[in-house]
């Protein structure tokens, strides 16, 4: 019986094993963002994949692929995103212990299979692609191009979606700052495209060398391109700071430290006041030009907002001031999550509104489909709406470029507020009661922003992490978790436009037709020896 026992589990790890390699190498990938930051296994944790889903093409095995790749899905998105979990306990809203499980839960799962949804697309249209190349000296290369291209427009295919935060890019941030300046070539895509590239040369180097070891000789390729790449970056990240006096603005930023679970009730509502306003008058004191306060600092429509003990205190001081809250939209039980630029004169002078909700949260995506097994998770009755996706942020400081949340997660708001005038970034967020790992993340990807669109960016956050970042993602300054702070350093507003800001992503486009291209040419190929795909393949 123990022998039957032992074959059978031997048997089933066998059967089972390139699942488990997939799933292992996805978490891998997983481990390249905060909390663990491990951000150097990205450059070899998705060749595995590689090598499985061309094993699968070579052995003909049509459904594996599709359980390879979701496995490695499932380890990379379900591991960057567990911090989804911290919804619960959600008892302050008066949801059940169980039911606030539950709801953490469904969202993490939910969450986690979009993104696994991605990579299923990858591992089927890149198994069903390397099934009909023909094989030659070239075709390993051609793969290259094709995985690279395919991983690129599909990240930017989600960037439209309701559900985004884990581009392979942020795998970098912030810790590996001269790759990210590719960034300014052709945004995220840029750093994608060369990590998945770098892993696809691996994997193709290994595939032949393991029945050749006279091929190791070829790993100095994947090798060349990651120095080669890190070396464009080095000469961008290199490049000096202007910081002209008359460019120089100095923000404060105000950490409320107001918890969700108390924000709502008078005890919460009058510890916000007090908290932000104290805050703004120490901060005029630094001699500040501008202060600005987190995502929701006051929980009020703005009409409430005009009559504060905060705006009161900007008619008496005159020090501008950036206050989150709620714009009513007119005639209708709906609201814009907002952010408010207040001047002495007591009066809103401009408004941000948010444009990109919090799936899950703000709203429910697919609401059709999904509105009968999740509630709303907001603590506001009227319904929240999304904001203009081409708002212009005037202020009395200069053209901002803003954003609000979830947004930090979408470059190409940031580079159409830059490419429109920006001339710097300031965020505002409540990442409460999410843990420091995803804060950490939120951060990571300001950094990316700020880098990307050559900008200085402050960031204001309701419980962490707020941060001041230079245009290189240096941090001059990051606060603590969950700690009331109060901070005030010296920015610059900048006018440069990078490649990115100037043309956007224009290498997902162009990696896009090189592939078709090459398709065509090894399809022309096929044809004039007379010899189909199938027959010629081999891996």
């Amino acid at each position: 019986m123990s022998y039957k026992s032992n074959n059978f589990y031997s048997l089933f790890i066998i059967h089972n094993l390139p699942f488990f390699i997939a799933l292992s190498s996805g978490v891998l990938m997983g481990l390249t963002v905060a909390p663990f930051s491990a951000w150097f296994l990205a450059w070899f944790a998705l060749a595995p994949l590689w090598i499985l889903i061309l094993n699968a093409a070579q052995s003909k095995t049509k459904l594996s692929y599709l359980r390879l790749s979701g496995a490695w899905g499932l380890g990379y998105y379900g591991a960057t995103l567990s911090w989804i979990t911290g919804l619960h306990p959600l008892t302050w809203m008066g949801v059940p212990w169980l039911g606030s499980i539950a709801i953490a839960l469904f969202a993490w799962t939910f969450v986690t299979l979009w993104g696994m949804l991605l990579a299923m697309s990858w591992g089927s249209c890149f198994y069903w692609i390397s099934r009909k190349l023909k094989s030659s000296p070239f075709t390993p290369l051609l793969r290259v191009l094709i995985g690279t291209a395919l991983w690129c427009l599909l990240e930017n295919i989600w960037t439209n979606g309701p559900l985004w935060w884990s581009s392979l890019s942020y795998t970098q941030s912030p810790h590996n700052l001269v790759i990210l300046h590719l960034g300014q070539l052709s945004g995220a895509s840029a750093v994608t495209a060369s990590i998945v590239a770098v892993n696809g040369l691996i994997a193709e180097v290994w595939i032949k060398a393991r029945n050749n070891r006279q091929y190791n000789k070829y790993y100095f390729i994947p090798l060349s391109l990651f120095l080669i790449l890190h070396l464009i970056g080095f000469n961008l990240y290199n490049q000096p700071l202007l910081k002209p006096p008359e460019a120089a603005l100095k923000i404060g930023i105000i950490q409320g430290n107001i918890p969700n679970r108390i924000k709502f009730d008078s005890y919460g509502l009058r510890r916000g006041i007090e908290g932000y306003t104290s805050g703004y008058l120490k901060l005029v004191d630094q001699g500040v030009n501008a202060v600005l306060t987190p995502e929701g600092a006051l929980p009020y429509f703005s009409r409430d907002i005009l009559d504060s003990s905060l705006v009161a205190a900007v008619k008496q001081k005159g020090v501008v001031v950036w206050i989150g809250g709620f714009a009513e939209r007119p005639n209708s039980n709906a609201y814009a999550n907002s952010l408010f630029t207040f001047t002495s004169d007591g009066k809103i002078y401009s408004h941000f509104e948010k444009s990109k909700l919090v799936p899950l949260g703000e709203y429910v995506p697919f609401e059709e489909i999904l509105g009968k097994l999740i509630r709303r998770l907001s603590v506001v009755t009227a319904r929240q709406v999304p904001g203009s996706t081409n708002q212009i942020f005037d202020t009395p400081l200069g053209r901002v470029i803003a954003g609000i949340c979830y947004e930090s997660a979408f470059p190409e708001q940031f580079r159409r507020q830059a490419f429109s005038g920006g001339q710097f970034i300031i965020t505002a967020s409540n990442n409460d009661p999410y843990s420091k790992a995803m804060q950490m993340q939120h951060h990571a990807l300001d950094t990316m922003r700020a880098i990307e669109t050559d900008r200085w960016a402050a960031r204001a956050t309701n419980t962490g992490l707020s941060a001041f970042v230079n245009p290189h993602g240096k941090t001059l300054w990051i606060s603590g978790h969950n700690t009331y702070e109060t901070h005030a350093e010296t920015i610059y507003r900048r006018q440069t436009q990078t490649m990115y800001v100037r043309w956007g992503d224009w290498l997902t486009p162009l990696l896009t037709v090189l592939s078709i291209l090459g398709l065509i040419i090894n399809n022309l190929n096929t044809c004039s020896t007379g010899v189909s795909p199938v027959q010629s393949r081999k891996i």
